[in-house]
């Protein structure tokens, strides 16, 4: 493609790597490019139901935390398209999800250093530079790399042989949802997707005859924790407090800490009671639509056009079948290592599979020069916490890449100590230390 070489190639654009692009923007003397497999920008495209809503204040957006003056914000993208005193006559508790895709389309369509129709084949180092080789049989040289290829659905075991048009993630439900009407339907999986599937289910004109059975392993149908003090754990102060932690110390915390990030948007939540509140009691709707928490899905089986779901009930440790005729999988999402690292895998350190073993500012810790970095967004949330994969401190992170890079701070993101104390500080006294004292 050229003969320059870069000091950054960005594989995948998304939200984040976009984010270190954005900041990049502002700094002419650095040659960083971009370049992602799709032949256009599209963010969630089948998960985009009417309503659905971010979980994030809508200044949490590529720029403005670390650099507010930038134009790639939110706010200039509402100027750009002259609907800012609109929007906020809305008063909107929280963003459409499409309108932050648009947002996003509207950055991905702009910025001079994003390169699609581009996928990365492989990748290899040598000497003081990596060299990315593309499908179309281009390549370009750089001396680091961001890596941002994002996640993939996640597809529970008993459901993987049977992946179909009648059986299939929730990432494809706006694509798939008409296919729906009329059949007996099962959603499996308790979080966000989950909520937004079954309301939209329920929303439509609903049957006598009709059947959504909605399955969650969580011991209820629980709101995502959204207050102050937790909002915390959202924060650049309590990331740089988090990642210094031993690996099992993380992973409990990140396990106790699960409806923090995990948990369904309380307006969601009361849009469903209230809409089957409306069909049992008003309308008078004899359909069998069933909230069942307590449930793992422990095996399905395909029986002619439909499928038996062999379900554990850990309210009282019962088994029981259900028979449906569509399943909709709102089973999370999986981190991945892409395929065009595998020539750098044996260099790199991990702490498990497709778990990066990262520094600070986001470089995976490898045995290559400490000049030549690869910087992994979206896949770290084991080792900085459970704001990674949300848009919280994207635009912090994107700055901390970016100071990296440069090898100075170029970003202001010096923060004062946060309002809660996480850590043994200066001044205090560790148990440890009292109980060597006491000897």
């Amino acid at each position: 493609m050229t003969d320059t070489v870069l000091d950054l190639a960005g594989i995948g654009i998304g939200p984040f790597n976009m984010s270190v692009a954005a900041h990049l923007d502002s700094l002419p003397e650095v040659k960083a490019a971009f370049f992602d497999r799709r032949p256009t920008f599209n963010w969630h495209p089948g998960l985009m139901l009417p309503g659905a809503e971010l979980q994030n204040s809508y200044l949490k957006d590529l720029v403005t935390a670390a650099n507010p003056t930038s134009p790639w914000s939110f706010m200039a993208y509402l100027v750009r398209h002259k609907r800012f005193y609109k929007f906020l006559n809305c008063e909107f508790d929280a963003v459409y999800r499409k309108e932050t895709a648009a947002y996003f389309k509207w950055v991905a369509s702009s910025l001079p250093s994003l390169n699609f129709g581009h996928e990365a084949e492989q990748v290899s180092f040598d000497k003081d530079r990596f060299t990315v080789r593309f499908a179309n049989g281009s390549n370009v040289q750089a001396r680091s790399l961001s890596v941002g290829v994002g996640t993939t659905p996640s597809v529970p075991d008993c459901a993987a042989p049977w992946l179909s048009d009648t059986c299939f993630h929730a990432s494809e439900i706006v694509f798939r949802k008409n296919a729906l009407r009329g059949k007996k339907v099962a959603i499996i999986g308790g979080g966000q997707s989950g909520c937004e599937v079954f309301l939209d289910l329920i929303n439509g004109a609903v049957g006598d005859q009709d059947r959504v059975l909605w399955f969650s392993r969580r011991p209820n149908f629980e709101p995502l924790d959204a207050s102050a003090f937790t909002n915390e754990y959202f924060t650049p102060e309590y990331s740089d407090r988090f990642h210094p932690l031993p690996a099992a110390l993380k992973t409990l915390k990140l396990a106790q800490q699960k409806l923090a990030s995990d948990g369904a948007s309380p307006s969601t939540l009361l849009a469903i009671y209230r809409r089957l509140y409306e069909l049992t009691y008003l309308d008078g709707c004899q359909a069998d639509l069933r909230l069942m928490p307590n449930r793992e899905v422990v095996a399905i089986e395909r029986q002619g056009n439909s499928y038996a779901l062999t379900v554990r009930n850990h309210f009282d440790e019962q088994l029981a079948t259900y028979h449906v005729e569509a399943i909709v999988l709102a089973t999370g999402y999986a981190t991945r290592t892409p395929a065009c690292l595998d020539g750098l895998k044996g260099r790199m350190q991990f702490e498990g599979p497709d778990r990066y073993a990262l520094n600070a500012d986001y470089s995976v810790i490898w045995d290559g020069p400490a000049s030549n970095r690869i910087y992994a967004v979206n896949a770290s949330r084991h080792s900085h916490g459970i704001a990674d994969p949300q848009m919280s401190i994207a635009a912090w992170r994107g700055a901390t890449i970016v100071n990296s890079l440069l090898g100075r701070m170029h970003f202001d993101l010096e923060l004062p100590p946060s309002l809660v104390r996480w850590g043994t500080e200066d001044g205090d006294t560790p148990a440890a230390l009292i109980a060597e004292a006491a000897e």
